[in-house]
Order: structure tokens, then C-alpha cells, then sequence
């Protein structure tokens, strides 16, 4: 294997059946670093000739090659050399995440980083779990049931979460026995670069794992229809979501697809309120608000509305904006100029709607860099399209409300169902509200708390399938019944 160091990751390759390489038009563009407006490094522009070298690649190892027919035990064992290796390149990891996101040094390191190696630790344990069933037959008959590879998956990641939401693929799929080609967003590509040098090194083979950068319109549409590849898992847009499904059908693929939200977070009058505040500023602006579970509707009971926004804005003011290699900094830029003039058009539009900025609205400084102020908004209702529309970044709407039923109808009046989360000492209002809001994942007096051992995923226009848990690797199996006649 070829495999350059860390600071040649970026410089123009792809990494296919085990090698970094060029694209075959030798094409290049520059990855820019957020905070600064200045490029990070030269990526490589893969074109569809690189995919089909990919997919093929990825088709030879799981056909021929000795993946998919490893011993459980074995496979599960190189797993955890790929998490102990991604602890060991854990700083330059977090570093590259940092410089192609935006985020605070402090928080790749503590989340983006420590997550992943957990990840592949978790679905480790899995492998030796995959087992089949035997089921009643006949006295001269033996049937049975096996949980085999899909085969060839088409790992399709958006630019919030580069290194994550790409492990949150990989390492089930793996797990499972699949070979994969993976198409990180154009903007943010880096991790999966230095990813796939990690595996590498862990002895994976050559094959397995491929990184194709380049456009969502050429690379990311052409892997959606590529007849080589089995199943595709796509995280991003809702609209983007629609299109591909519509083009995987073509060819019958499998398809999940983890997609937009616009999650509503209730505050009820008797919630804790200090530590609604403290998970409401969590849940509208973590990750600068690029999140696709964030809490960017807050609801709030009349009787606690201006005492909750009041604490908000207080919040708010006492954030730290700045340079994400600064330890200190809270909140760092928008992942790339797109993005801000996105944040920046739906402010104007709430603005025009007749809501009330109540803090923030402009940009984040003179300066340079993808900044934004965080923004609250009050005043509003909620069919306005700063409460309907996914805006994906540091802009949170309050909405008030007067009875349990009304929060309800508000926070399920959206298109939109991947989180939502709610705060109360009332156990019974608790249980009974969950059950009723139309999210895959909710949650009750925090927000953004994971485990590797349960499963998120969408309702509605946030998509279907699941990702983590035991239910993250079935998206990556298939069911196959032998039928044996003994006489």
C-alpha cells in the first residue's frame, strides 16, 4: 500500500483499492479553511472514470476478496485496530476537522474524534452477534436463516460532521461484511482522507474502503446510479434526499437516508429552568446550528416565555465567537460561504415575516471568515418560514404556547420529524408527550445526548432507515433461508 503522510493527505489524491492516487484529469480544487477564507490544501476532483476504478475496487473485494468471508472474530479484531488507530492520529484528526469545519478544536477533539473510535469499537462487539435462526422443518428437512453482506455500499456524507457521520456508515457496514465507496461533501473531505489512511495502516484490505472526492452532481449522482454499487446511505438535505432516491430506483438499490430537521424543543412552565436554558442554547447552536437534530424551534409555555428568553439572550451574550483553534472558543464560523449567505437570506426573511431579532442577526465580524452572530428570534408564529424551514445554522425561533396540545400540534406542524425535546418535572407529561411527538429520536431534559447502543433516524421528510445501535448495522444485512432436504 501507498499510503503518504498526514500532510500529503489532502494534497490531490483519492484512495482507491488501497492506494492514494490522482484523479485520472490530474484536476484539482482548493479546500479553504472557514475561520480564515484561506486554502487549507489542493483536493483532487474525482470524475466518473475514478468512481467506476472505486467501485470496481470495492466490487473485486467483496467478490474475491478475502473481506466479506473473514472469520467473525477476525474481522471484529481489525475493527478495534481501526479505533485504537484513530486514537493514536486522534490530534491530527481533530486538527483537519477543525481547519475544513470550522468547529472548536476543543470540541473535535472531546466529540468527533472520541465518537468515532467508540463506533468502531461498538459495532467490534457486533460481529460474532450476526448469528442466524434454525427454523421448524419437516422430520427429513432442516431450514435455517443467514444474516449476509448487502455487498458494495455507497457511503454518501454531508460537511457538518465529516469524520462522524462517515463512521456512522463505515464501521456497520464493515461490520457486516460490506465493501465500501465512500463520497464525502466536496467542502469538508479531509478527515476521510487522513480516515483511510488509518484503516489502511490497521491492515484492512486493499479494496474494502475507497475515498472518491468531488461534486454531488457528477461523483455523488453517478454513485447513486452506478449499476456496481448495492446499497446507498445518504446524509443531508431533504431535497437532495428526494432526487436520490428517485435515482437509485433505476437500479433497485437499497437506500436509507438521514435528512433534514427543523426539531422542536418545549419548554413547559414547570421545567427547571436554568437547565432548559443551558440545553436550549445546546440544541439551537451546537456545531454553530449545523445540526441536522437541532433544536431550532423553541417552544415555550406562556407563563416562562420572557424569563426563558431573557436567560437566552443572557447565554447568548456571554458566548465566545471566534477561532476555532482557540481553546476558549464556544462557536466558530460556517462551514463554508454558502452556508453564511444562506443563514443570512433566512434572517432577512424572518425580519420581513415581522419577527423580532432579539439577539444577534448580523454577521459575525469585519473580518475575515464564514462568521455569524447567533440569533434568537421572538415574535413569531409558526407558520412562518423561519418555523417551518431547515435554515442549518445559528438561528433559533421561539414560539409561545398555552396548553400540552398545543405544544404538541406546533412541534408536529412541520414537514420534518428527526428530533424534538422537551423539559418538565412531570414524569407523566414526560412519557405522554414523547410518545405523541413525530421524531426518531427525543429527548427529555437534555438535548444531543447519544449512545452508540441506541438508534436515531427520521420520520416524514427527515428520511428513514437507522444509524448506531443494532439497528445501524441491519440496515447493512441481508436475510437469506437454506432449505435442506436430508433424504
Amino acid at each position: 500500500m501507498t499510503i503518504p503522510t498526514t500532510q500529503a493527505v489532502g494534497d490531490g489524491y483519492l484512495f482507491i483499492d488501497g492506494k492514494f492516487q490522482p484523479a485520472d484529469s490530474q484536476e484539482t480544487v482548493q479546500d479553504i479553511n472557514p475561520a480564515t477564507e484561506q486554502p487549507i490544501c489542493e483536493v483532487a476532483w474525482a470524475g466518473t472514470s475514478d468512481l467506476d476504478r472505486a467501485v470496481q475496487a470495492a466490487r473485486r473485494a467483496f467478490d474475491m476478496g478475502p473481506w466479506p468471508s473473514m472469520p467473525a472474530k477476525e474481522r471484529g479484531r481489525l475493527l478495534l485496530r481501526i479505533a485504537d488507530g484513530i486514537e493514536t492520529a486522534g490530534e491530527e484528526l481533530a486538527l483537519l476537522e477543525t481547519l475544513d469545519v470550522g468547529k472548536p478544536i476543543t470540541f473535535t477533539r472531546g466529540f468527533d474524534v472520541r465518537a468515532a473510535a467508540e463506533i468502531f469499537r461498538y459495532y467490534a462487539g457486533m460481529v460474532e452477534q450476526l448469528e442466524g435462526a434454525a427454523r421448524p422443518a419437516g422430520a427429513r428437512s432442516l431450514q435455517y436463516t443467514r444474516r449476509e453482506p448487502l455487498g458494495v455500499v455507497g457511503a454518501i456524507t454531508p460537511f457538518n460532521f465529516p469524520l462522524n457521520l462517515a463512521v456512522n456508515k463505515i464501521a456497520p457496514a464493515l461490520a457486516a461484511g460490506n465493501t465500501i465507496v465512500h463520497k464525502p461533501a466536496e467542502q469538508t473531505p479531509l478527515t476521510a482522507l487522513a480516515l483511510a489512511r488509518v484503516m489502511a495502516e490497521a491492515g484492512l484490505p486493499e479494496g474494502v474502503h475507497n475515498v472518491v472526492t468531488g461534486g454531488g452532481a457528477t461523483v455523488g449522482a453517478a454513485l447513486v446510479e452506478h449499476p456496481g454499487i448495492d446499497k446507498i446511505s445518504f446524509t443531508g438535505s431533504t431535497a437532495t434526499g428526494k432526487r436520490l432516491i428517485a435515482a437509485a430506483a433505476g437500479t433497485l438499490k437499497k437506500v436509507t437516508v438521514e435528512l433534514g430537521g427543523k426539531g422542536a424543543n418545549i419548554v413547559f412552565g414547570d421545567a427547571d429552568i436554568e437547565p432548559a436554558v443551558q440545553a436550549a442554547f445546546q440544541a439551537g447552536f451546537f456545531n454553530t446550528g449545523q445540526f441536522c437534530m437541532s433544536g431550532s424551534r423553541l417552544l415555550v409555555h406562556r407563563s416562562v416565555h420572557d424569563q426563558v428568553v431573557d436567560a437566552l439572550t443572557g447565554v447568548l451574550g456571554a458566548i465566545p465567537v471566534g477561532d476555532p483553534l482557540d481553546e476558549s472558543t464556544v462557536l466558530g464560523p460556517l462551514a463554508h460561504r454558502q452556508q453564511l449567505d444562506k443563514v443570512v437570506e433566512y434572517v432577512g426573511i424572518g425580519r420581513a415575516e415581522g419577527a423580532t431579532v432579539a439577539f444577534g442577526g448580523e454577521r459575525g465580524h469585519d473580518g475575515p471568515g464564514y462568521f455569524h452572530q447567533p440569533t434568537l428570534f421572538t415574535g413569531a408564529h409558526p407558520q412562518m418560514r423561519i418555523a417551518q424551514e431547515e435554515i442549518f445554522g445559528p438561528v433559533v425561533t421561539v414560539l409561545p404556547f398555552d396548553t400540552d396540545e398545543e405544544a404538541v400540534e406546533i412541534a408536529n406542524g412541520t414537514p420534518y420529524g428527526l428530533a424534538a425535546g422537551l423539559h418538565t418535572r412531570d414524569v407523566r407529561r414526560a412519557h405522554t408527550v414523547a410518545a405523541r411527538l413525530q421524531a426518531g429520536i427525543v429527548w427529555v431534559n437534555t438535548w444531543a445526548a447519544f449512545e452508540n447502543s441506541t438508534s436515531f433516524g427520521g420520520y416524514k421528510s427527515s428520511g428513514y432507515g437507522r444509524e448506531l445501535g443494532p439497528e445501524g448495522i441491519e440496515e447493512y444485512l441481508q436475510y437469506k433461508t437454506v432449505y435442506v432436504n436430508v433424504d
